[in-house]
């Protein structure tokens, strides 16, 4: 069972998302939020694989909700899920910055919300839909490179900066593989070892971070 936390300020929106759930064998819903300290007391209390986390909410919003679990190093195993009505939501951005590992838009089709759950779940980011990535590269051609973000590449080999600039056109180990005329095992090991040596929780960080620095730009692919 996949252990799911929904945390939104709607008392209506929680509902039918639980609804939803509550239909699938192997997810369940373990608590609600209605605001951001709550969600981030009951990701401690509950460990839940997955949180569900809206980023409107009062006392404390979504997006430092989303910090305060991603900075809890006991709660490394749980990942969010950024839920937004707009797809051009600036604090997506943001979330995706902080460590949550992708969004959902809140009209996401019952199946696409049970197999985002299971992708993140499993220990991936939500990347594929082209929504994610055009976000990121959107926002970060507004900001522009940041020369903090530029330095944190310092670590890394050649190799290892290629990796990153696949990855953050949105590539798959496969495909990484292909292009550097090496192993699909060896590409997930380069990928490793760039999370590492840049700190990142996922695939997602990733990508932020291969725009804010420079190293892919908006428009490339």
């Amino acid at each position: 069972m996949i252990r799911v936390l929904l945390a939104d300020d709607q008392t209506v929106v929680r509902a039918g998302f639980r609804a939803l759930l509550d239909l699938t064998g192997d997810l369940v819903v373990v608590a609600e939020a209605a605001d951001g300290v709550q969600a981030v007391e009951l990701t401690r209390t509950t460990r839940p694989e997955v949180v569900l986390m809206d980023i409107r909410m009062p006392r404390a919003d979504g997006l430092e909700a989303t910090r305060r679990i991603v900075a809890d190093r006991t709660l490394d195993a749980v990942r969010v899920l950024v839920l937004t009505t707009y797809e051009a939501d600036e604090y997506v951005f943001e979330a995706l910055r902080s460590g949550a590992a992708g969004f959902l838009l809140k009209d996401i089709d019952p199946d696409d919300l049970r197999a985002a759950i299971r992708t993140v779940a499993a220990g991936h980011s939500l990347l594929a839909p082209a929504v994610t990535r055009r976000v990121i590269e959107e926002f970060a051609r507004l900001r522009g490179p940041e020369a903090q973000a530029r330095g944190r590449l310092d670590p890394l080999t050649d190799r290892e900066r290629e990796v990153l600039a696949l990855v953050g056109r949105g590539l798959s180990n496969d495909e990484i593989g292909a292009r550097l005329l090496m192993s699909p095992l060896t590409a997930k090991t380069h990928v490793s070892r760039v999370m590492a040596k840049l700190g990142a929780r996922d695939r997602a960080q990733l990508v932020v971070t291969a725009y804010e620095s420079g190293l892919v730009r908006a428009g490339e692919g």
